[in-house]
């Protein structure tokens, strides 16, 4: 068989090019179990119990109690969990390498209570590193002194790991990472993608399964969490990607440039909660802290006098964040004008420039145009477009905005300003952090009592409204 690394595609012969997603030579071979891909072990088998039939229940028959979470001991991962690790959920957890993945997820089972046995399963690296930089978030987070509760295991094999699941009876066990696990099933190296697909299904019929492998003599069982660790490839996809989004519970992407502080965790995927929240971290030398207000950090003090600056009320999913656009316009040295943006969309910036020309009148052409979100965030957020317009003008004519303004806005093709979601989440942030005056969408004013608020809002329709409303 041939599946597609990109968007998961099976074929029975080899195509340079994906029928389903167009990418070429993503196409790889890997070898079709048949009967033996299951194992063969009767001390492994995941059934429902003896006597017990797999037949079709009538969906008001079914028991569904309320889902037991694990408080993670963390704010930011229990609100992208969407309250706390589910007992019994399969969690993938993505990002490049040097991000900081294991260790978000050793500081993590560190702080678990005393009462949540933790089975830290390495295939990267030795019990001894693992110890060294335990022992540095220990000294450096003041956590309590390193108890037997957490177990590291260096094991590559599955059908190892899972002796010693059976062994231990963990709550929850950590795979890191999951690139690394083999299974003696699968005729591959550790990596490719039947080893990925193999393991990840393997692991999910294990604690998906009513009454997991039998432990002892009563035949009790247990189904702990599993959280899996999985690399980023070169094009900034999980590695097998598709195969392992389909099969885990809950995938949580953890991003952010090495070269700054701020790490961004994700929910892409969450079966049991909304993948609209966002946590937010800061990278120092003994871990990573909580962000709990993180648009003091995002803003720059001493802004002062200084041009090409402006100050937007961001949501990020479902968070309120005030964000620092800068920009900076120069005459074009080499002929041809420069548009290059960092963190922010190349091809939305262009737009909004063409929209400066034919609507404004702002002659951009034959300049060149650097756009920079303070931070290192990426923002996908419509309602920048209005802060982006503002900073770019203000350095066009070299006019500082004042420091205690923001605004918030979609930017149109005909140059009106369109309204935008949450927009009393992000007046209440902007009023909490000090700022007395905020440009927001005149259409989305509805419904909303000014008197009651502290800052000034000056409702803009258009562009043109918002460019003399900044600059005079």
């Amino acid at each position: 068989m041939y599946v597609c690394e990109e968007c998961g595609q099976e074929t029975t012969k080899w195509m340079g090019k994906c029928p389903n997603c167009g990418r070429w030579n993503t196409m790889k071979e890997f070898k079709v179990a048949g009967s033996q891909s299951k194992i063969q072990n009767s001390k492994f088998k995941m059934t429902l119990g003896e006597g017990q039939e797999n037949r079709p229940i009538a969906v008001g028959d079914i028991e569904a109690d309320a889902e037991v979470r694990i408080d993670m001991g963390d704010q930011e991962l229990n609100r992208v969990l969407g309250g706390g690790l589910v007992k019994g959920s399969l969690v993938l957890l993505g990002g490049e390498p040097g991000v900081g993945k294991s260790t978000l997820v050793l500081q993590t089972v560190l702080r678990l209570q005393d009462n949540i046995k933790v089975l830290y399963i390495s295939g990267e690296e030795s019990a001894r590193q693992i110890k060294l930089r335990a022992d540095r978030l220990q000294e450096s987070s003041h956590l309590s002194p390193l108890t037997s509760n957490l177990l590291i295991l260096c094991e590559t094999s599955l059908e190892a790991i899972y002796e010693h699941i059976e062994a231990e009876q963990p709550d929850l066990v950590v795979i890191d990472s999951i690139q690394t696990i083999s299974t003696e099933t699968v005729e591959s190296s550790a990596g490719s993608l039947s080893q990925i697909r193999e393991c990840a299904a393997s692991l999910l019929r294990y604690v998906k399964s009513k009454k997991s492998f039998p432990s002892g003599e009563d035949g009790r069982g247990v189904v702990p969490c599993v959280i899996l660790i999985g690399h980023i490839t070169k094009e900034g996809t999980l590695a097998g990607p598709k195969v392992l989004e389909h099969i885990v519970d809950c995938v949580l992407q953890f991003e952010g440039d090495q070269h700054y502080m701020y790490r961004i965790l994700r929910a892409q995927k969450n079966r049991f909660g909304s993948t609209s929240e966002l946590g937010i971290y800061e990278m120092l030398q003994g871990g990573l802290r909580q962000v709990s207000n993180p648009s003091e950090l995002l803003l720059t003090e001493g802004r002062e006098g200084l041009s090409g600056i402006a100050i937007c009320a961001a949501v990020e999913g479902v968070r309120p964040l005030l964000i620092e656009t800068q920009a900076l316009v120069s005459t074009a040295a080499y002929g041809t004008p420069q548009r290059s943006a960092t963190g922010f969309d190349n091809r939305r910036l262009g737009m909004l420039l063409a929209v400066l020309e034919k609507r404004v009148g702002f002659k951009l052409a034959q300049k060149d145009v650097f756009l920079n979100i303070a931070g290192g965030l990426r923002v996908t957020d419509p309602a920048m477009d209005l802060s982006v317009i503002a900073a770019v003008l203000s350095s066009n004519v070299d006019a500082a905005i004042e420091p205690d303004t923001c605004m918030c806005g979609e930017v149109g093709l005909s140059g009106e300003i369109r309204p935008v979601a949450r927009l009393e989440q992000r007046i209440a942030e902007a009023e909490k952090l000090g700022f007395r005056r905020m440009l927001v969408p005149a259409q989305g004013l509805k419904g909303i009592d000014q008197k009651k608020l502290a800052i000034e809002l000056v409702p803009v329709r258009r562009v043109a409204e918002a460019v003399r409303a900044l600059f005079g």
